[in-house]
């Protein structure tokens, strides 16, 4: 990211709202924008590999689900965030990963420039990927501050995305969103 350009960018709309950008409150804003959006996109080219491709063996091929996994991401459209919970399921072929490195795959995909159906087909073709398994189902639930804070203003609507890759039988399919979608 160019940092300058940021802050500069910042400075201009500011400018063009009409604002004071010498007044006090805002003097700093420039900067403080440019590095709230560093970290908002800092996972901008990367991949999962790093996270997924230490694992560990695994003779049951027993479905794991992790669920509840925050993020917080930033639409392509507005500029503006939207933040949820990823559910993830896999069907181990052999190998496991650690849990946090599941977390840390959504971390990579949801730190950019984002779609929501975007962001849930990465994560599934990430860890087809990078962890191979059988097959894997990842859920994701967010609300968008593009619906909730302007526009139609629905504050509370959630938006819904669903993957499913590789081999995951309708059975297990069904039994990982009965998991995915209880309070327990």
């Amino acid at each position: 990211m160019d940092r300058e350009k940021a802050m500069n960018a910042v400075k201009l709309l500011l400018e063009a709202l009409g604002e004071d950008v010498l007044r006090e409150g805002l003097r700093e804003t420039p900067r403080r924008v440019a590095d709230a959006f560093a970290e908002f996109i800092s996972g901008e080219g990367a991949t999962a590999e790093k996270e997924l491709s230490k694992t560990f063996a695994a003779e049951s091929g027993d479905m794991v689900v992790e669920k509840d996994i925050a993020f917080s991401s930033t639409c392509e459209h507005h500029l503006m965030p939207f933040f949820g919970t990823v559910a993830i399921a896999y069907i181990p072929d052999k190998k496991v990963v650690g849990l946090s490195k599941l977390a840390r795959c959504v971390e990579v995909y949801s730190k950019r420039l984002q779609l929501q159906e975007r962001m849930t087909e990465q994560i599934a073709d990430a860890i087809m990927r990078y962890l191979a398994p059988k097959g894997v189902l990842v859920w994701c639930e967010a609300e968008h501050t593009c619906m909730t804070c302007r526009g139609v203003k629905k504050a509370g609507s959630k938006t819904v995305t669903l993957k499913v890759a590789g081999d995951f039988p309708a059975d297990k399919k069904a039994e990982a969103l009965c998991m995915i979608t209880s309070n327990n």
